[in-house]
C-alpha cells in the first residue's frame, strides 16, 4: 500500500515531466502544493470523474492558475478523461492541457484562471450561488443542493485587491460552504515577498468575518486532514485554511523563486525523484498508485445516492425538481417566445422618450418577473443604473433569499462573483455600474468572454451626456476596448424598442453582454414590424430615402437622434440620404455579406459615422473617403448641452460635414 506521500509525489513527478517535455510551466506550485491537493482530493471533494457536469458536485476552483499541471494531475489520477497523452502534451497547440486551466476545453476545469485573484473572486460568486439554490429548492427531508466550493491560492492572488473586494462580501454573506486553501509558501516571481507583502493575513480575514485555521504544516496530512474537517464544521463562516508550504518541494530549488516560472531542467528533476524515491521513467504511474487515486467507483456512487435522493424529491416537489433541472441546464423556461414577444411590443405601443437606463428597466420588469434564474444587482449604484424592478427583492444573505445584490463599491469583484455564478449554473446574473467604471471590471469581462460564460453588465451614464460630473465620468475610450474584444457583445440602443431587444439578446444568446445606457432621456423611433426584426441583426436601416442614398449616416445610442435631425434638414434639401442605427456592431459585422451590402452598400462611399467616443473604431464603416465624429480627447464638465456644443455633437455639426462630403 503506498503512503499519503507516494501519492502526493505522484502529482510532484507528473507536473516535473510534463513542464520539462514542454520546456515551459511553473514546477514550484505543483510540488509545493501536491499534499494539500492529496488531503482534499482524495479525502474530501466530492466529485465524480465521469460526469464532470454532475450538479450536486463539489466545485474546485485553482486560484492561482499557474500551477495548472497540479490540476491536470488530480483530473488525470483520479479518473476524468484526461488520458496520459495529454499530460506529455502539455501547453501545446490543440491540447486539452494548456498553460493555464481553460473552462470547456479541459474536463474537469470549473473556471479559468491565471489572473491572479480572479479565480478566488469567483469562487465566492460559485459559494453563493450554491447557498441561494439550497435556499429556493431544498425542502424538509429533501436535500438536493448540498455541496463545497473549494479554492487553492497563493501568496499573489491575497495581494490582488480584487481579493479583498470578494472575500469581504463572503464574509460578510456569512458563505460558511466556501473553503480556501492558502499556500503560504512566502515566495513570488521577484523572490522573498516579506519586503511587499508583509501584512498579518489571517488578521485580516478575521476581519473579514472568515474562520482562519492555521498555519498548518501544508506538507504533513494529519495537519491538513483536522484543518479541513475544523473548516467544514463551521458553517456560518467562510474558512481560510493558512498551508506553510515549500515551493519547489523536494527538488534542489526549494524555496527559490528560481523554480516558480521556469522548468527544473535534467539535473534538478532527477535529483527531486531521488529525494521522492520515485523510480519510475517519466510519465509512468505505478498501479498501486494509480488505484489509489482512481475516485471514479466512489464519485459514480456519490452521485447514484444524490440521483436516488433526487428521485425522491421529483415524486414530493415534481414541479420544483422540473424548474431545478431546466435551470441547471441553463434552458429558458417554455414562455420565453411570448415573454420577450411581449416586452418588445410593450415597448412600441408605449411609444415613450425615456433615458435607455429606464428603458432597461421597463425590460427587466418582464424579464425578472419570467425569469426566477436572474439574479441582479449594482456595485452601490442601484437608483443610477435602474437595475431594481418591482419584481425584485433585495438579497438576504441570513436566510439566503432575494434576487438583487448590492455589491457595494466593487466594480472588479462583483465582475468576477458574476462569473461565478454563472459557472455555477442555476442563474443569469446581471448587474450595473457606470460606463467610465468598466475599466476597474474589464479583466473579469475579458476572462468572461475567454469562458462565454452567461452574464449581464449593465453600464449606464454612456456619454458625454453625462455633462456635469466631467471627464472622470465620460466614456470615452470604453466603447472600443469593450467592442474589440473577442466573444463580447457591446448593445448601445437609441430608444426603448433598441433596449429591449438588446435584453433579449443578451439573454438568448448565451455568451457574456454589455449594454450601454444613457442617463439623459432619448427620443422615440417609429418603426415598421420588419425594421424591429432587423434590430437583432445588429444594424439596420433606421430612415432611408426613396432611391439609392448619396450619404450614409451611421450612428449609435444618444448620437442618432443628430442622424435623424441631420437626415430631415438633408432630404428636405433633396438629397437622398440614409440613416443607418448600429446598436450591437458585432452581430452585424456577423451577418451575411448579403445584409451588410444591403445596410452600407460598397457604392455609397459618403459616409459618417456619429458616436460620442473614441472615432478609431468606425473608420472600418466609413472607409478613407468617410467622416467619422466623434471624441479623440476627454470631455468636459458643464451642463450636456453645452458639452455636446463644444465637442461638435450637435445635427448642424453632422449638416456641415454631410455637406462637405456631398460637395465632392
Amino acid at each position: 500500500m503506498p503512503t499519503r506521500r507516494q501519492l502526493a509525489d505522484a502529482i510532484r513527478v507528473l507536473s516535473m515531466d510534463a513542464i520539462e517535455k514542454a520546456h515551459s510551466g511553473h514546477p514550484g506550485a505543483p510540488l509545493g502544493m501536491a499534499d494539500m491537493a492529496e488531503a482534499l482530493w482524495r479525502h474530501a471533494f466530492r466529485h465524480n470523474p465521469a460526469n464532470p457536469a454532475w450538479a450536486d458536485r463539489d466545485r474546485f476552483v485553482l486560484s492561482n492558475g499557474h500551477a495548472s499541471m497540479l490540476l491536470y494531475s488530480l483530473l488525470h489520477l483520479t479518473g476524468y478523461d484526461l488520458p496520459m497523452e495529454e499530460i506529455r502534451n502539455f501547453r501545446q497547440l490543440a491540447s486539452r492541457t494548456p498553460g493555464h486551466p481553460e473552462y470547456g476545453v479541459t474536463p474537469g476545469v470549473d473556471i479559468s484562471t491565471g489572473p491572479l485573484g480572479q479565480g478566488i473572486s469567483s469562487a465566492v460568486g460559485m459559494a453563493l450561488a450554491e447557498r441561494l439554490l439550497a435556499s429556493a429548492f431544498n425542502r424538509p427531508g429533501h436535500i438536493i443542493v448540498d455541496h463545497r466550493t473549494w479554492c487553492f491560492c497563493g501568496d499573489g492572488c491575497l495581494m490582488e485587491g480584487v481579493s479583498s473586494e470578494a472575500c469581504s462580501l463572503a464574509g460578510t454573506w456569512g458563505l460558511g460552504r466556501l473553503i480556501v486553501l492558502y499556500d503560504s509558501n512566502g515566495i513570488s516571481i521577484d523572490g522573498d515577498v516579506s519586503g511587499w507583502f508583509g501584512e498579518d493575513v489571517a488578521a485580516r480575514y478575521r476581519a473579514y468575518g472568515w474562520q482562519v485555521i492555521g498555519p498548518v504544516d501544508g506538507h504533513d496530512c494529519d495537519s491538513l486532514d483536522r484543518a479541513i474537517a475544523e473548516a467544514k464544521a463551521d458553517e456560518k463562516h467562510p474558512t481560510l485554511i493558512i498551508c506553510r508550504t515549500h515551493i519547489g518541494y523536494g527538488s534542489p530549488k526549494t524555496d527559490s523563486a528560481s523554480c516558480h516560472g521556469s522548468p527544473l531542467g535534467e539535473d534538478a528533476c532527477a535529483a527531486a525523484r531521488a529525494a521522492y524515491g520515485w523510480k519510475e521513467p517519466p510519465f509512468v504511474v505505478p498501479e498501486d498508485i494509480r488505484k489509489e487515486w482512481d475516485a471514479r467507483e466512489k464519485g459514480a456512487e456519490a452521485e447514484a445516492a444524490w440521483n436516488n435522493a433526487f428521485a425522491e424529491y421529483e415524486k414530493a416537489y415534481p414541479d420544483l425538481a422540473a424548474e431545478f433541472r431546466r435551470r441547471m441546464a441553463g434552458r429558458l423556461p417554455d414562455g420565453w417566445a411570448k415573454t420577450v414577444e411581449d416586452m418588445v411590443q410593450s415597448a412600441i405601443a408605449a411609444g415613450e422618450k425615456l433615458a435607455t437606463r429606464k428603458a432597461s428597466q421597463k425590460a427587466l420588469d418582464y424579464l425578472v418577473a419570467a425569469l426566477p434564474e436572474l439574479l441582479g444587482g449594482s456595485a452601490d449604484l442601484t437608483g443610477s443604473v435602474c437595475t431594481l424592478t418591482s419584481h425584485s427583492e433585495r438579497f438576504n444573505a441570513a436566510e439566503m433569499t432575494g434576487n438583487h445584490i448590492s455589491y457595494g463599491v466593487r466594480e472588479f469583484g462583483m465582475s468576477c462573483i458574476l462569473n461565478g455564478i454563472a459557472l455555477h449554473g442555476g442563474f443569469i446574473p446581471y448587474a450595473g455600474t457606470f460606463m467610465s467604471f468598466s475599466d476597474q471590471a474589464k479583466n473579469a469581462l475579458r476572462l468572461a468572454a475567454i469562458m462565454q460564460v452567461r452574464a449581464v453588465w449593465v453600464f449606464t451614464h454612456d456619454s458625454i451626456g453625462v455633462g456635469e460630473d466631467g471627464p472622470t465620468h465620460q466614456p470615452v475610450e470604453q466603447f472600443v476596448a469593450l467592442r474589440t474584444m473577442p466573444g463580447m457583445k457591446l448593445w448601445r440602443p437609441c430608444d426603448t424598442v433598441e433596449t429591449a431587444v438588446a435584453w433579449k439578446r443578451a439573454i438568448s444568446d448565451g455568451g457574456p453582454a454589455c449594454l450601454a445606457l444613457s442617463r439623459q432621456t432619448l427620443p422615440y423611433y417609429s418603426r415598421a414590424a420588419a425594421q424591429v426584426a432587423d434590430i437583432e441583426k445588429g444594424g439596420y436601416v433606421l430612415r432611408d430615402c426613396e432611391a439609392v442614398p448619396e450619404i450614409i449616416l451611421i450612428a449609435t445610442g444618444s448620437e442618432v437622434a443628430l442622424a435623424e435631425a441631420a437626415w430631415a434638414k438633408l432630404s428636405g434639401e433633396g438629397y437622398r440620404v440614409r440613416v443607418v442605427s448600429m446598436p450591437c456592431a458585432e452581430i452585424f459585422d456577423a451577418q451575411s455579406d448579403v445584409w451588410k451590402e444591403h445596410v452600407l452598400p460598397h457604392g455609397v462611399r459618403r459616409r459618417i459615422a456619429i458616436e460620442a467616443a473614441s472615432p478609431d473604431y468606425w473608420w472600418k464603416y466609413v472607409g478613407l473617403d468617410g467622416r467619422v465624429i466623434g471624441m479623440s480627447m476627454f470631455g468636459a464638465s458643464a451642463p450636456a448641452g453645452e458639452v455636446a456644443e463644444k465637442f461638435g455633437f450637435t445635427a448642424s455639426h453632422v449638416i456641415e460635414e454631410a455637406h462637405r462630403l456631398l460637395a465632392q
